[in-house]
Formats: structure tokens, sequence, C-alpha cells
């Protein structure tokens, strides 16, 4: 519904460029000449920049052939002033409507793509602006222009939790830096789309069981025996970004099963020495196929 009441003024917001902010006062284009004469030292980085190879005088856009301003917004009272701000766009906005007029100039060029699904996304919801994750004018990172110089310490600048538990014992290859032949196989954008998507936690699939069988496709059966928990969610017993215990179960058995098993046909209690049926792998001792199986008689997921 906040999708669909967002619609008309987002429509608006969108409409808005730099030039058109800056040029309500009466402002006009200088040049990038008058820039470098304060801010020559962000000229070096800037230029290693994908932004910086492509806002020359023969760029395909506009904006891009504005140079600094293509994105600040014409820049004569800014100059004339000294260097006072006024209403020129410093994408250093406190305020959700700045932060709004600013996203919508970086839109105006990244609207596709992986960015279709930004307006209604959690993160425009919540007012995070484009340059809270992507620094324009350095290259920090190997790609995407980020903030900082991976994924993973971007994301983890607001998801403390998430990077918590990548770090206990059974977690999911994207540990940054050590044994990189076994970590740094995943980024947070193997999962999940920044910019939004139609699925639940900003998934790139529909669910999360389509996001996980992206790569456990042995899982997605269908299979003649199911267990009912695999095709309705994995997270009903897996955590998702790490756990302490194997598999990433989000309890060991016999305790994860029991949740839905009661001990109807043999005892299951951990604390008695002659209840065999929890010792070693606990239930998959005797029920190893749990997320299914084909075969004939595998009704109890035994074979």
């Amino acid at each position: 519904m906040r999708r669909l009441a967002l619609a008309p003024a987002l429509a608006g917001v969108l409409a808005v460029s730099s030039a058109a902010v800056a040029q309500q006062t009466g402002a006009t284009y200088v040049g990038d000449e008058s820039c470098k004469e304060c801010h020559e030292e962000s000229f070096a980085p800037y230029a290693e920049t994908p932004h910086g190879k492509m806002f020359k005088p023969d760029g395909h856009k506009e904006a891009m052939r504005q140079g600094c301003e293509g994105c600040h917004g014409p820049a004569s009272l800014h100059v004339d002033s000294g260097g006072e701000i006024g209403d020129l766009v410093t994408f250093r906005a406190a305020d959700a409507k700045s932060i709004r007029t600013e996203n919508a100039i970086c839109l105006d060029c990244h609207s596709t793509s992986t960015r279709r699904h930004w307006e209604g996304s959690t993160h425009e919801m919540k007012d995070l602006a484009c340059s809270s994750c992507h620094q324009v004018m350095e290259q920090r990172s190997g790609r995407f222009m980020l903030a900082k110089a991976t994924e993973m310490e971007t994301c983890s600048s607001c998801h403390l939790l998430q990077h918590a538990q990548v770090f206990r014992n059974g977690h999911m290859p994207l540990r940054p830096g050590a044994m990189p032949d076994r970590e740094g196989k995943m980024t947070c954008s193997t999962c999940h789309n920044a910019h939004g998507s139609v699925g639940d936690a900003m998934l790139k699939q529909h669910t999360v069981n389509e996001n996980c069988y992206e790569c456990h496709a042995d899982k997605r059966g269908p299979f003649l025996w199911e267990h009912a928990p695999v095709p309705e969610n994995c997270l009903n017993c897996h955590e998702a970004h790490g756990s302490t215990r194997p598999a990433m179960l989000k309890q060991s058995p016999p305790r994860l099963c029991q949740q839905c098993h009661i001990p109807s046909r043999h005892p299951t209690d951990p604390y008695r020495p002659g209840h065999k049926f929890v010792i070693g792998q606990s239930c998959n001792s005797c029920h190893p196929y749990v997320h299914g199986t084909n075969h004939p008689s595998g009704a109890t997921l035994t074979r």
C-alpha cells in the first residue's frame, strides 16, 4: 500500500535534476576549471573513477557534459559567494526530502537493471542515501564504487548482527581475508539486491527457497517422499548467515526435530543413557534424508 501512496510524490522527485535544483535561484554553469581552483585535490582521485572517465565534454548525456556540475548543479552562485553552499547539491543531506532529491539525481542515470525496484524498497523507505553506500569521488573498492573496500564491509556498517553471524562456526563463505580458497566465494549481493526486489528481505529471488536452490539444487526436488518443512521454507531449520551448529542449523538434533515430532514411536530423551536413538548424529543416524527421498521405501526418510 505504501508503494501506491508514494507513487505521485516519487514521480515528482524523480523528475528533479541537479540543474533544476540549483537554477531555481538563477545559478549558471561555470565549468570544471572554476571548481579546480578550490577543489584541486579531489580531481586526481576522481579522474580514476568511472564517473571521472565518463563526465567529459563529449559525454552522451547532458549531465555528463557539464562535468562536476552535472551532479552538483550550476555553481555560479557558489563561486561568487566565496564557497557558500547555497542550493548546490552536496550529497551530504541529513533530512529525508533532501536525501530523496539527491537520490533522484543518481537515478537519472542509474534507474534500470538492479535499481528498477528501488522505489518502495526497504532501503528507500528508510531514507537511505546512495552516498551512504557508494563513494563517487574516489575508487575505494574494486567494483560498484562502494564506500568501503568490500561489499561485506559496506553492508556491515548497518547490518552488525548478520556480520557477526558470518563469524560463527557454521557460516556462508563470506568471510573476508583469511583462507581465500574457502572464504570470499559469496558476497551479500549473491543473495540480496540492496536496491530492492519483489521478494522478502530484498532477496534476489521471489522466495527464500528459490534463493537457496540457486546453489543447493540437489535439495530442490520434487521428491517422492517430502519433508514438510523443506518446501515451505529453508529457514525453518537453518540460519541464513551463520550458526554455532553444523549445517547452520537453528538447534541441534534431537531438539530441532522435536519442535515438530513427538516421541510416539521410540524414546528420544537425550538424558537417558539407554536411549540409543539420540547418540552420534541423533535423529539423522536413522533418518539421513531430511530434505526428501525418491526411494520407494523412504516414507520415514530412512533411505
